[in-house]
């Protein structure tokens, strides 16, 4: 996965790749972008980085997501971290990564265990034994999806003296 922000307009607004990759590790969720039979479709979706070049998305083993996604593979994934509204000098502070690549599905039951096993840890580390049951017992009516990202890039901005 290849970290580029050559494409970023302001260039004045790039964020450090170790950034990124700490959005990467902790956001708490993303926009899942791709394309759908009457145009764009984006929804709000949890994930989980494998640490290298993909990240893991579960589901409901039907909808349109998945509809959109057997359709056209390829898809976007933005990370919102720090948000900030300043309302008095009419701005926002912000910083947010995007991820760009293909949507793969059909993945071994091991790969999808792992999958929860790694969002489990990520979004309810306290409790993962609790966590492992529940991911046996809902196995049957969860699809997991795998994103492998190609490239992604990072924008951020700062206000000086925001406060």
């Amino acid at each position: 996965m290849k970290y580029t922000n050559e494409s970023v307009r302001r260039q004045d607004r790039l964020m450090e790749e170790s950034r990124a990759i700490e959005l990467l590790a902790h956001g708490e969720y993303g926009v899942l972008s791709m394309v759908a039979d009457n145009g764009g479709y984006g929804i709000p979706v949890n994930f989980v980085w494998d640490g290298d070049s993909s990240v893991y998305i579960h589901c409901a083993p039907q909808g349109r997501k998945l509809q959109a996604l057997d359709a056209n593979p390829n898809v976007s994934l933005c990370i919102v971290g720090h948000v900030n509204l300043l309302p008095g000098r009419f701005t926002t502070e912000y910083e947010s990564v995007i991820l760009f690549g293909q949507a793969r599905r059909g993945l071994s039951d091991e790969e999808k265990m792992k999958a929860l096993h790694l969002l489990i840890d990520k979004l309810s580390p306290d409790f993962k034994q609790i966590g492992d049951k529940y991911a046996h017992g809902s196995f049957h009516r969860v699809e997991i999806i795998r994103v492998d990202f190609t490239e992604f890039s990072g924008k951020k901005k700062s206000v000086p003296h925001a406060d």
